[in-house]
């Protein structure tokens, strides 16, 4: 009883708020935006209303903490380690360069522009690896401010739109094989809704290579997120100096178990355990779960203290989605893919 007094009210509002997002999403012709991303602007744009009533802060940390990592865990369901081998070795070399690309570009922009280094990472995050998914399971891991999260999500999103858009005439343009427009989308574009539009609207071979390659990049969460939990505690040792030592990193707590858990789960699917139907109700359900989580950022972010981020961290999104794309289509045309 105590745990539903203190949490029910929250919870039920970032579940009201994932139907309605999922509903205005189904309105948008081949589901252009996400549900995941209507959730994170329309909790955004409640927050002025809801912020003075504490009921539902409680509710609400609840959902953009356990209901998250829990949403990750499920998505492990949905992936399989066969999968990488499916699109072949010119996947993985393509992606390598593109995440390299991503967070060496990142950091490096980052230090430019003077900017926090959580914003720079969460958003060199979801542009290297999958969108809002990359960029919800890192955040935790680092403690970011929920106003980090609304603005590198947002600034991969913006560029997402205009990929969709552009990447199948220029894939048109440039000839382009099923094979090799499937891979440059499934590792430019960022959400999956995003990077299922794009893929589809080159024709429907591509779409199958694109998605799959997506979903294979989408397991590069895992390094990301213990590369990310360790210069996060070592950061923190270096604020913490007692007799002129640095405090020892422990392991054991920095260590996201969650992603152990996610891995075990994407071992039980590459095995055969998991049925495809279940797969398909249990990506339904982890999606759900996602844009809950998203809805719940979103209302515990302040839209007035994201806008005092200001225009270079959108631009510095901005050149690392460029530079992801170029990088992709020149790494394939170095191939002979292109």
């Amino acid at each position: 009883m105590k745990f539903i007094k203190k949490y029910s009210a929250g919870i039920l509002l970032t579940v009201i708020l994932a139907y309605v997002s999922m509903f205005i999403s189904d309105l948008i012709p081949g589901k252009l935006i996400s549900a995941g991303v209507f959730s994170l602007l329309l909790g955004m744009a409640i927050n002025p209303i809801i912020s003075n009533y504490n009921i539902l802060n409680e509710g609400m940390s609840f959902v953009s903490k356990k209901v998250l990592r829990l949403a990750i865990i499920l998505m492990g369901a949905t992936l399989s380690f066969s999968q990488v081998f499916e699109v072949g070795k010119y996947s993985l070399i393509v992606m390598t360069f593109t995440l390299f690309a991503a967070f060496a570009g990142g950091y490096y922009l980052g230090k430019l522009f003077n900017m926090n280094w959580k914003l720079s990472g969460l958003i060199s995050a979801g542009t290297g690896i999958c969108g809002g998914s990359a960029v919800a399971a890192i955040a935790p891991t680092i403690d970011a401010e929920a106003n980090d999260i609304a603005y590198a999500i947002s600034a991969t999103f913006i560029f997402d739109i205009v990929m969709v858009v552009l990447f199948p005439i220029a894939g048109r343009y440039f000839g382009m094989s099923d094979l090799g427009y499937g891979l440059w989308t499934g590792t430019a574009v960022n959400d999956t809704s995003s990077v299922v539009a794009a893929g589809y609207a080159f024709s429907d071979a591509a779409g199958n290579f694109s998605l799959i390659v997506k979903l294979t990049r989408t397991l590069s969460i895992v390094p990301a997120v213990l590369v990310f939990s360790f210069i996060n505690e070592r950061l923190n040792s270096k604020h913490n100096i007692s007799n002129a030592k640095k405090e020892k990193i422990d392991l054991k707590k920095i260590f996201p178990w969650f992603i152990v858990i996610f891995l075990v789960m994407v071992g039980i699917k590459s095995l055969g355990i998991i049925s495809a139907s279940a797969s398909t109700k249990i990506s339904i359900v982890s999606k759900f779960f996602m844009v809950m989580s998203l809805g719940a950022i979103g209302l515990k972010t302040n839209f007035k203290k994201v806008s005092k981020s200001g225009f270079l961290p959108m631009l510095h999104g901005f050149i690392i989605s460029l530079l992801v794309v170029v990088v992709s289509f020149m790494v394939q045309k170095f191939m002979g893919q292109i």
